[in-house]
């Protein structure tokens, strides 16, 4: 039997295993779905953070776990990688505090542009944290319909591919494609010209 070393940690089982491996075998030892947690909790918890605040973020992350740890049966074990599918189940999650989402958005619209506020010619612009949203910005996403906001921040901040936001929401990508058109067209519109939401996949196309 081998022994993980010491220092290794207590999910050193887990290093090398897909993230579908770990939820397999978390049907039968359901202690292994900590791994999952463990590995990307942080993630998940930034993006919640962007969307509504620290306040509720931490419940954001709970509620999303806890889905998952109940739902890991139906999990496409022909997905190797679970962020797209951890991502629809936080999306969902933050659907339950859509109120509180658009009040910080436009409070955010209301509030002092920061002095130095990050470029968004670059390719860091699209992990900016709602704190640091241009006011214009904050207010452009406080008037976008729910599902259009939901597939723009999963692009934008979740740093999804395409095909990944498409699993992630149960769309066809071709719906992605063509409704990431209309919405990044609506958003320069209304920043006078400038694309915040740019990504590589989006500037190669």
């Amino acid at each position: 039997m081998l022994i993980a070393p010491p220092d290794a940690g207590p999910y050193a089982f887990a290093e090398g295993l897909t993230d579908a491996a770990l939820l397999e075998q978390s049907l039968k030892q359901p202690e292994r779905f900590a791994a999952l947690f463990d590995r990307h909790n942080d993630e998940i918890y930034r993006y919640a953070v962007r969307r509504l605040g620290p306040e509720t973020a931490e419940d954001v992350v709970a509620e999303t776990f806890l889905t998952a740890f109940r739902k890991r049966g139906t999990y496409d074990a022909e997905r190797p990688d679970a962020r797209p599918w951890l991502y629809g189940i936080a999306t969902h999650a933050v659907r339950e505090h859509r109120r509180a989402e658009v009040r910080r958005n436009k409070a955010l619209a209301r509030s002092e542009a920061h002095s130095a506020v990050e470029s968004f010619d670059e390719r860091s612009a699209s992990r900016v944290t709602a704190e640091r949203l241009q006011p214009r910005l904050a207010a452009v996403l406080a008037r976008l319909s729910a599902a259009d906001r939901d597939l723009l921040l999963l692009i934008a901040w979740a740093d999804l591919t395409y095909e990944e936001a498409a699993q992630a929401l149960g769309i066809p990508i071709g719906t992605v494609r063509s409704r990431l058109h209309r919405i990044r067209t609506k958003v320069r519109r209304a920043l006078g010209g400038t694309d915040p939401m740019a990504t590589n996949e989006e500037s190669a196309v």
